[in-house]
């Protein structure tokens, strides 16, 4: 990538005028914003300034790191990378966590051969697991290719010796409660939980991650077992059966090798089928419809042996949920925000996910296994008298919750400017009592808010960013730092699309400019995003 330099700025106040740098900047933008004509980003530039810094390594390009991106998309342009760059294309989201690295360390790990586990990309599930496989068997089919790309720095190891501190070795905390944020009328069902973490010792600072291990619903699991025409107590791996598929594998969406171990054991058009559906392919249109328990009723004539059955499955992997309370407010205390999501596989709902499971199948008391993700790169500024501007609708406002009740607690000075939205006011606005207090005692400086369900038009956070643009782009003339965190597919890009807008408008740039503005904004750690 080309070295990014500062743009040009447009000079309408003379240096000599009687202003501080900040304010010179501001004024220059303001008055140039008023003489310009500043249009709305076009795909492509939103696709540009994503990927304007977001790699390391090689030419420190990785613009494949879109998650909303097709995988065939991702692995053209990494195409002629070094293997371990085109791994790093194949997952599906930058930085998550969820697989107990990041992903360059992910991808460092596998290369090197030091993780053999191919399937902990959790945003990118299947399609990423099956082109990592694919890439995996690169390494033994050129091993001159590979030896040849440059040393690479030791990968950092997934399993961390502290308990608590990685998916590899989770901790026991207690669950506290649960509280409904919806109000009546509301199409969504979000709760705020709360875990006791005083027993387990377990600390956090805002920005980390809960990793939670869920666990699969015990009348499934019954009903699978049925299919399999096993006893619940059958021994596999020193535990039940029972056991086993209740705490260990998962148990949707069906994996490959399930598919792979059915054509083992079936002979003619079954095994084609079933081969077929291992390699990727829809024979009959239903694979995304098939989990654990849709492949047994696919394959009625099948049972598998309950020792290859449960080999053939995942491992149950931990959700990571951002963390929306202070341990600095409420030491021995973690909450979280949480989407309660059915999804409809094969005509019935499923339970077995994390959100789910925390929101109907647990109790006040219960013990769970999880952990805390540090964060990657999502903090609170280190100087407490930086402003900030934090944009999270939906759940995307809980590590802002967070930011905001840790720094009332150690009494940061900044400014800190929420935008919130989502589909009701009278129904969907969380926390709505506790912001409106931080906002009436001066900590929240500005609350901005957006609800696209109230009129006859949808109205998002990054329309309401447009009209205040103004005056956010004062705030990071002064230094704000700029916060994301929500869906990635659609509402990050759009907010993205939105800054590079304000940035052009009022800080008397071209779009090229304010693309490179904002990309400069990620470089300097300014501009941070927690999507998924």
């Amino acid at each position: 990538m080309n070295q990014i330099t500062p743009p040009p700025k447009i000079e309408i106040i003379p240096s000599s005028a009687p202003f501080s740098e900040a304010q010179r900047s501001w004024l220059n933008g303001f008055f140039a914003g008023l003489l310009s004509d500043a249009t709305p980003l076009s795909a492509e530039q939103g696709a540009a300034v994503m990927q304007g810094a977001a790699g390391d390594g090689d030419d420190g390009e990785a613009p494949w790191h879109d998650q909303t991106m097709p995988m065939a998309d991702r692995m053209k342009l990494a195409e002629g990378r070094p293997l371990r760059r085109r791994m790093m294309a194949a997952m599906a989201q930058q930085d998550c966590g969820q697989c107990g690295y990041d992903c360059h360390n992910y991808s460092e790990a596998i290369a090197s051969k030091s993780e053999a586990r191919l399937n902990l990309c959790v945003p990118g599930g299947k399609e990423t697991a099956r082109m990592l496989k694919s890439l995996y068997e690169d390494i033994d089919k050129e091993p001159a290719a590979a030896s040849s790309t440059p040393a690479a720095a030791p990968a950092v190891p997934a399993v961390v010796a502290e308990p608590g501190r990685s998916r590899d070795n989770p901790i026991a905390a207690t669950f506290l409660s649960r509280r409904l944020l919806n109000k009546k009328g509301s199409e969504k069902e979000t709760w705020h939980i709360e875990f006791d973490l005083s027993g387990c010792g377990l600390d956090y600072v805002v920005g980390d991650s809960f990793g939670i291990f869920a666990r699969n619903d015990v009348g499934l699991v019954d009903q699978i077992i049925a299919l399999l025409g096993a006893s619940h107590t059958t021994k596999v791996n020193g535990k039940t059966l029972r056991e086993v598929l209740i705490d260990d594998v998962s148990l949707s969406p069906a994996p490959d090798s399930l598919f792979e171990l059915i054509s083992f054991i079936t002979g003619g058009t079954t095994r084609e089928k079933a081969r077929a559906l291992a390699q990727g392919e829809d024979p009959d249109g239903d694979a995304a419809t098939l989990d654990v328990m849709a492949v047994l009723q696919k394959f009625s004539g099948v049972r598998p042996h309950s020792e290859a059955f449960v080999e053939a499955l995942e491992p149950l992997q931990p959700r990571l949920y951002s963390i929306s309370s202070s341990h600095n407010a409420t030491p021995g205390k973690l909450s979280l925000t949480v989407d309660c999501v059915r999804y409809v596989i094969n005509k019935r709902k499923r339970l077995g996910l994390a959100s789910t499971f925390l929101a109907e199948r647990i109790n006040p008391g219960d013990v769970l296994k999880v952990y805390v993700q540090k964060a990657h790169g999502f903090a609170l500024p280190q100087d407490p008298k930086t402003p900030i501007i934090m944009i999270g609708p939906g759940t995307g406002v809980a590590p802002f919750r967070a930011f905001l009740l840790d720094r009332r607690a150690t009494g940061a000075p900044g400014k800190n400017w929420l935008f919130f939205g989502h589909q009701r006011s009278d129904c969907d606005f969380f926390y709505a009592d506790e912001l409106n207090a931080l906002k009436t005692s001066g900590l929240l400086t500005r609350l901005s808010l957006a609800w696209s369900r109230d009129g006859d038009k949808k109205f998002y956070v990054q329309d309401r960013m447009r009209e205040v643009g103004r005056e956010l782009w004062t705030w990071l003339a002064e230094g704000a730092n700029i916060y994301v965190c929500g869906d990635a597919k659609r509402m990050a890009k759009d907010v993205e699309r939105a800054l590079v807008d304000i940035v052009a408008q009022f800080g008397a740039r071209t779009t090229d400019e304010a693309v490179n503005f904002v990309g400069e904004l990620k470089k300097q750690g300014r501009f941070q995003q927690d999507v998924y």
